[in-house]
């Protein structure tokens, strides 16, 4: 793992883009805002129209789809992580996904908040509690796992 050279309070997408392998259409976290070392941070993703899901998850009444907000809960714990360790990894990888809940469907226009609580970690591997929030308002949750690799 590569060092990173700065600590972080906040990453906007060119920071996230430096930390995270994904890319679009994949990189469903725009930039990550109060990062308090792995212990919580806030992604923020801004849900557009002109995202290729919207096309066929449900044509003429485009919802946001949930597994899309599990993997921005994920990405948003990775740079957390990567952010705490100050190091670069090849990879960080997804490693669980409990207690998944989807509340309420988010549309484009919504700007969607993850924020995520770790709850343990060991070695290169953390787990997190997330709620996706819309408005103040929970529209998902679940708790996640992470882990930084160099394969």
């Amino acid at each position: 793992m590569n060092k990173i050279v700065k600590t972080i309070e906040a990453a906007d997408i060119l920071t996230v883009l430096g930390m995270l392998p994904h890319r679009y259409p994949f990189l469903m976290v725009d930039r990550v805002i109060d990062i308090r070392g792995d212990e919580h941070g806030i992604g923020i993703k801004n849900v557009t129209f002109n995202e290729p899901h919207f096309q066929g998850h449900f044509p003429g009444n485009p919802v946001f789809p949930g597994v899309l907000m599990i993997e921005g809960m994920a990405q948003t714990a990775g740079v957390l992580c990567v952010a705490a360790t100050g190091t670069q990894p090849t990879s960080v990888f997804f490693l669980t996904i409990d207690k998944a809940k989807f509340r309420k469907p988010v549309r484009p226009g919504d700007t969607i908040e993850y924020h995520m609580n770790r709850i343990t970690r060991r070695k290169s591997m953390w787990w997190f509690r997330g709620e996706a929030k819309v408005a103040g308002q929970i529209v998902a949750e679940a708790e996640v796992g992470a882990m930084l690799s160099d394969a």
